[in-house]
């Protein structure tokens, strides 16, 4: 069996509570997503600096009905979802049966309207 290119959990920590080169972090990242880990990737997009890859990250949240990733990219990136993002992961969600995430993202939509 081939050795994953990830970091350990605890080296994972580590990683990310010190100081790391962006290209460094952006490696870590490309690896995270290659087996599919988009949450602990985006914290290495973060610090690699890679704007737009956490971008198509949160295109892909919206897509597949990920409020978790959604969240997580929010408080990464500062932007908070709209109210019409809320109600396409809702629809994406509820069409992949991920019936959790479509009762928050519809809670998010009823939260944000006045």
């Amino acid at each position: 069996m081939a050795k994953s290119r990830i970091p350990d959990p605890l080296a994972r920590r580590h990683l990310i509570e010190r100081e790391l080169d962006p290209s460094r972090a952006l490696r870590i990242a490309e690896a995270y997503l290659e087996e599919g880990r988009a949450f602990e990737a985006a914290q290495f997009l973060q610090k690699a600096g890679a704007s737009e890859r956490l971008e198509a990250l949160w295109t892909e949240a919206l897509r597949s009905g990920d409020a978790f990733l959604l969240r997580t990219l929010a408080g990464l990136t500062g932007r908070e979802p709209t109210r019409d993002e809320w109600r396409a992961l809702a629809e994406a969600a509820a069409a992949e049966g991920k019936e959790r995430y479509a009762v928050e993202a519809r809670r998010q939509v009823e939260r944000g309207e006045d």
